[in-house]
């Protein structure tokens, strides 16, 4: 049988650059076991019966906005979860009663699983097989220093199961920071009040906290792959040990000092929380506003302006959740083609870190001041102090994975080093130019004597 070939587009890269590199044929890629697909379905629906069965509880006990809150958080991550892979995958396009009644009852990650799943043991039986439709795929990537142009070919199945990988990564990012995120904010602070932590709200908490720190290191993995979309990225395990304390560190001690700080103000701290969030939603609308440019129309090609519009708020909306939590490691343009800045842009990174250490350090003192003590039977001094020592270590594993372990740091123009040296030191220039010139008259003085 005859072998079909497809070229797919990639605008990123220019087709007579491409042919005038050396192009080096490389492996066929093999198909792996998705253990990241079955994981992602193991939180999401692992979070989801802990919150419906606290809901159960808070029903019981007639804690009537303990139950609403703790099921308005897990409804709108569902509800968005399943808009998330019906985008993905194209579903509406598609006759697929039964995936969309899955969606329908909010079961759609467990039926897109199980298709994963019987995709896997089909090319597992078709293994050593030739497929007869193949993609080739071109990709960069790094050898010895040297950027290489390479070039593989990629089966329909794999590529479809890669797909599902694709859309599982995406799902883990929308139930991280839209559901698991505020779920588990309102669940530690629940428990800060009420002095008890009950089973079924720490296993609750505990698939929470596990939710938002693998969201948040594949947050990084993507960024990654978006920014260098031309290159074959490849992270060793030192690089995603690095990313996952980094991660959890920050996201905990950002989560932990948030629920001090409201259980401290109680109601006084709401405005403070939306105004912060509220800033990080509209800071990319007024950039856009600013620079006068219209609405992308490359985000998909059957969308209307109204279609595009509601998918680029729902893309500000995540933004804003992961910015409010952790940085983003992307910064949302919207007025680009590409919707975020492909530049590394270590100001933005300086300025995220600068004000929310700045926030924290404000929310620990007034913790710390005004804090009831019948909330902790701890030193309050003690436990600020160890939250902001958290916080920067964090930093620390952050700027130790830019300067040393990220895959393509050859890359940088400047590296983390650099840009502390420019902030840092910008003024020692100045001030050996100002101390050279007195020397350089007295030189002169001393020639016409």
């Amino acid at each position: 049988m005859d072998r079909v070939y497809e070229i797919p587009e990639e605008p990123n890269v220019d087709p007579v650059s491409s042919l005038e590199e050396d192009v080096i044929r490389g492996a066929n890629p093999r198909f792996t076991f998705p253990f990241s697909i079955l994981f992602s379905t193991f939180l999401y629906c692992g979070e989801a019966a802990s919150a419906l069965y606290m809901v159960r509880i808070y029903r019981k006990n007639s804690e009537t906005y303990w139950m609403a809150y703790t099921f308005s958080f897990f409804m709108f991550s569902s509800i968005m979860v399943q808009l998330t892979l019906i985008f993905v995958h194209r579903d509406l396009a598609k006759d697929k009663p039964l995936s969309l009644f899955m969606h329908l009852i909010l079961l759609g990650p467990v039926i897109r699983c199980l298709e994963a799943m019987i995709k896997y043991l089909t090319l597992w039986k078709k293994e050593g097989q030739e497929e007869p439709y193949v993609s080739l795929t071109r990709k960069k990537m790094l050898i010895d220093g040297e950027e290489v142009l390479i070039e593989w070919e990629v089966g329909h199945s794999i590529r479809t199961l890669a797909m599902h990988r694709n859309a599982y990564k995406r799902m883990s990012q929308i139930q991280a920071f839209l559901g698991s995120v505020p779920q588990l904010t309102y669940q530690l602070y629940v428990t800060l009040i009420s002095s008890e932590v009950p089973p079924g709200r720490a296993v609750l908490m505990v698939f929470s906290l596990i939710s938002v720190t693998y969201g948040a290191t594949l947050c990084n993995m993507l960024a990654i792959q978006i920014k260098y979309d031309d290159y074959k990225i490849r992270l060793g395990p030192l690089e995603v040990l690095c990313i996952t304390i980094w991660r959890t560190l920050e996201i905990t001690s950002r989560l932990v000092i948030l629920v001090l700080f409201s259980a401290t103000l109680k109601m006084k701290a709401v405005p403070f929380i939306v105004l912060n969030f509220l800033i990080i939603l509209f800071e990319p609308w007024v950039r856009f506003w600013r620079s006068g440019a219209q609405l992308p129309n490359n985000i998909e090609k059957n969308f209307s302006r109204v279609g595009t519009l509601v998918v680029l708020i729902s893309i500000t909306v995540l933004y804003a959740g992961i910015n409010f939590s952790c940085w983003s490691a992307l910064q949302l343009r919207l007025a680009d083609r590409d919707l975020v800045d492909k530049g590394q842009n270590w100001g933005h990174m300086g300025l995220h870190y600068s004000v929310r250490l700045v926030e924290n350090v404000i929310m620990v003192l007034v913790f710390k001041f005004f804090g009831v003590k019948v909330l902790l039977n701890y030193c309050h001094s003690l436990i600020a102090l160890q939250l902001i020592i958290a916080y920067l270590i964090s930093i620390g594993f952050m700027l130790l994975f830019f300067q040393y372990l990220h895959p393509l740091r050859s890359l940088f123009t400047h590296n983390v080093v650099d840009y502390l040296h420019c902030v840092c030191c910008h003024r020692h220039p100045r001030t050996r130019v100002e101390n050279a010139e007195p020397s350089f008259e007295a030189e002169e003085r001393q020639s016409i004597v």
